[in-house]
């Protein structure tokens, strides 16, 4: 009786989560246009072993990484990601399918889905229907909230993504890395690319952006119906709503940790006495907002506003290739920093494909695979891995992509990262700006 409770609770949490925005897609820049990228020669110095020392997954005790091979050798992989952007699709289908079957016999197949409550639900159903074995889903793409459901409602396989040989390239230790939204990860996820907001701009139309958050108000009313944010739930909007917040509360520190009302209460109220502050000098005059980052992009593209936001730093400079955006177009992050997280790929319990979804994930982690993720016309998106625990020759070539103006240095990113909160303050933020500030 007890467990069926807990199992209603749950279902009921998940359901929450899901009306007020709580889980949504993993936080990715979304791009347009198509890419085709062509499977480079596996780098050479690719280890195929696992990282001494590393336990080896549930169900493998004893067993090599060659082992976990031979297994996935004409398996098929269902791989659960967000699907809006065509360019990274394309890279997937492109790239990562044809490596990972002429390289391991491994089949892979993407199902594009829109929110994570689409392969969430059908993990949990299966559960609740008593299937812990054949599940229909192989691997996902996830962080943040998504991850801390799936753990808390045991629907993740664990703890392998150690065991990988590509593991010998991630720096463990770093918090970012060992933490998914303030949440342990603790095996059951692999990095796979990180993120970092960023304010796009036209160095045309803003020849000097503001560069903290009391310079970009006073921009923002000395120019009205140039600014504004994607709503949130949006990702990017969400994201530009914490920034305003984290400055709002004399900074993020305040508000790390497990999730507190009263200093909630606190920083949110001044949060949204500033939002509603600049609301009348928005885009239609704060009437309404873009519902999405593709709208945020059409906006900025088609010089109705003059800036844009991003959490792919290199997303800017992908759409000035591609002729969407103005060779004017550059990005900046605040002075006092902005937001960065890591995203990763996840097995659920019950797939029957677990030795396949641990090849497909550790390519994924590979330096060949991170390397060509990391090319701006294949994606740009930041690598996971620690330029120090790579071979000289790879450090170069990581050194060496080229980026773009429009993107700032890693040197700098790094330098000014921000964490992300754990789940519980994001579902407040998102929450209280729909009551705060949309609905006034």
């Amino acid at each position: 009786m007890e467990e069926a409770l807990k199992k209603i609770l749950f279902v009921l949490f998940v359901l929450l989560l899901a009306a007020c925005g709580g889980v949504s897609e993993p936080d990715v820049a979304e791009e347009t246009g198509a890419a085709t990228a062509v499977p480079p020669t596996p780098a050479e110095t690719m280890s195929e072993s696992a990282p001494e020392g590393a336990a080896t997954p549930p169900g493998y005790d004893g067993q090599t990484w060659a082992d976990i091979l031979a297994e996935a050798n004409g398996q098929t992989v269902n791989f659960y990601m967000w699907g809006g952007s065509d360019l990274i699709n394309n890279w997937v289908t492109g790239y990562v399918a044809t490596a990972v079957q002429e390289q391991y016999g491994v089949t892979l197949n993407l199902v594009p889905v829109s929110d994570a409550t689409e392969y969430i639900n059908k993990v949990l159903g299966e559960k609740e229907a008593g299937q812990d074995s054949g599940g229909t889903v192989d691997l996902v793409w996830v962080n943040g909230e998504n991850f801390r459901t799936m753990r808390q409602g045991e629907l993740l396989y664990g703890s392998w993504s150690q065991f990988l040989p590509s593991a010998a390239y991630v720096n463990w230790a770093d918090p970012s890395v060992a933490n998914d939204f303030g949440f342990p990860v603790e095996g059951y996820e692999s990095p796979y690319g990180k993120a970092q907001f960023v304010m796009i701009y036209d160095s045309a139309r803003v020849p000097e952006p503001p560069r903290t958050i009391p310079a970009l108000v006073e921009w923002i009313k000395a120019n009205p119906g140039q600014f504004t944010y994607a709503a949130p739930p949006d990702f990017t909007g969400s994201a530009f709503v914490r920034h305003i917040c984290y400055d709002a509360a004399g900074g993020y520190e305040t508000l790390l940790g497990e999730f507190d009302q009263a200093i909630f209460d606190e920083a949110a109220a001044a949060c949204w006495e500033l939002l509603n502050e600049i609301e009348p000098f928005l885009w239609r005059e704060g009437q309404t907002y873009p519902e999405s980052r593709t709208r945020m992009q059409d906006l900025f593209a088609n010089g109705e506003v003059s800036f844009d936001m991003a959490y792919n730093p290199a997303e800017a400079s992908s759409l000035v290739e591609n002729g969407r955006y103005p060779a004017t177009t550059r990005t900046f992050v605040f002075d006092s920093g902005t937001i960065a997280n890591t995203h990763y790929v996840a097995i659920p319990y019950n797939s029957d494909h677990k030795a396949a979804a641990m090849v497909v994930a550790n390519f994924l982690l590979s330096p060949e695979a991170q390397l060509s993720k990391a090319q701006p016309e294949n994606w740009g998106d930041l690598p996971v891995l620690d330029p120090a625990l790579l071979p000289a020759d790879l450090q170069a070539e990581l050194a060496a992509i080229p980026r773009g103006e429009a993107t700032l240095s890693t040197e700098e990113l790094s330098a000014n990262r921000l964490p992300e909160l754990q789940a519980p303050w994001l579902t407040a933020f998102e929450q209280g700006w729909e009551l705060e500030v949309l609905q006034k």
